[in-house]
């Protein structure tokens, strides 16, 4: 039960979003009071929901007399950044921008969903933009208001006007935004479920985000848990905007997407095949961290499998991507917690036991990026060795321990 003093002063907080809604002072749509909403809509907030407010009582009433039959619901203020929640209500901002993440399904099925959801609400066409993890720490919000999901929540992002979506774990108590935050979901399903609200569900979506969600959570007791795998593989394989441009934006048109029949092909011929090759191709980083090759399969799959077995002394195993413009992505897994901080000490991050980063754009091939992550993550000590052709690659680097 939430005492009287805290309803009292969170009615009075909602009271004052009524009234500034009236005013035209940012906030819209609809709301408890009978203000009309198409002008407003167009700026400013939207409170998503219509609720208590029936015959034309005060708005403060209506709030009262509904929260207390909601008693038992979760119950968070939208403001100072608590999730945005009111019971079932939340105060979403117009974005100005809809950041996600680049590198898997989980960002590409969150970042559309949050456009569809800005449509709906504000009858606006958000400029979308997705990042790695190296990239999006140079990204500085500077709009007025922003969406983000499936990124973690950090400092910078703490604005008014700003909402953050995400299942990453994070220290950060929100002083400004608005954080909705689950560790139990992914960011596509956080989303999805602010769409089902506004009346944006479907069959084909509850299907996708399904699949989404357990393999961005590796949930493998799922009897889905191969098929998600095959969806998820979509952009690892394709990448998130080749993959965007192929659907239109449209994510039902992933369902039985073509694709995934090649996808299931590589998986049945090539993992079996990659796994074994890979058990004897594990290239030692530091005494913690094993580099794994791989030449065909699902290296996610792969590396699982190898800590699953415990098929190699490592506890942190990675595997190397070079991009089409030279950018080199770095993986990282393991079963203890012990790959998430590998990943920050090389500027990336992630979940505890699933993460990664981009290594700096000196760093263009793979026998490069395998000498930088050496010289970066070995702290045993070594013998002074004379200058090579890397020198100009470690130039001014900063070893963190």
């Amino acid at each position: 039960m939430l005492s009287s003093i805290l309803l009292d002063e969170r009615f009075r907080r909602r009271r004052n979003n009524i009234r500034a809604a009236r005013l035209g002072q940012g906030y819209g749509g609809r709301d408890f009071g009978r203000v009309g909403g198409q002008a407003r809509r167009r700026q400013g907030f939207v409170g998503l929901a219509d609720r208590g407010n029936r015959g034309g009582r005060a708005p403060e009433e209506a709030a009262k007399d509904w929260v207390a039959s909601k008693e038992k619901a979760r119950f968070c203020w939208p403001c100072a950044g608590t999730g945005g929640k009111f019971s079932d209500v939340k105060i979403l901002p117009r974005p100005e921008v809809i950041l996600t993440h680049e590198s898997d399904l989980d960002g590409l099925v969150a970042g559309l969903l949050l456009q569809r959801l800005a449509k709906h609400l504000f009858d606006a066409e958000v400029p979308l933009e997705a990042f790695h993890y190296n990239n999006w720490r140079l990204r500085e919000p500077r709009e007025k208001s922003g969406w983000v999901c499936d990124l973690s929540f950090e400092a910078r992002l703490d604005k008014p006007n700003w909402v953050v979506i995400d299942h990453h774990a994070t220290e950060m108590q929100p002083a400004h935004a608005l954080l909705i935050h689950d560790l139990g979901k992914s960011a596509g399903l956080l989303c999805y479920e602010l769409c089902q609200e506004q009346g944006l569900g479907s069959p084909e979506l509850d299907r996708l985000v399904h699949l989404s969600n357990v393999a961005d959570l590796f949930l493998e007791e799922d009897p889905d848990f191969v098929a998600a795998n095959d969806y998820a593989n979509l952009v690892k394989t394709y990448q998130f905007w080749n993959l965007h441009a192929l659907i239109g934006g449209r994510l039902e048109r992933l369902l039985n997407h073509p694709l995934l029949e090649v996808v299931a092909v590589k998986r049945r011929i090539e993992d079996p095949m990659g796994l074994e090759w890979s058990k004897s191709n594990i290239q030692e980083i530091s005494p913690t961290v094993g580099y794994v090759d791989t030449v065909v399969g699902n290296t996610n799959l792969i590396v699982h499998q190898l800590l699953e077995k415990q098929a190699t002394k490592y506890p942190v195993l990675m595997t190397l991507f070079r991009k089409a413009n030279n950018t080199v992505v770095v993986s990282l897994r393991s079963r203890n917690g012990e790959a998430l901080k590998v990943a920050e000490k090389l500027q990336g991050g992630g979940h505890a036991n699933a993460c990664g980063a981009t290594l700096p754009r000196s760093v263009k091939n793979i026998p490069n990026a395998i000498e930088y992550l050496r010289c970066l993550l070995d702290a045993s000590p070594k013998k002074e060795a004379p200058l090579n052709s890397l020198e100009g690659l470690f130039a001014g680097l900063e070893i963190k321990g």
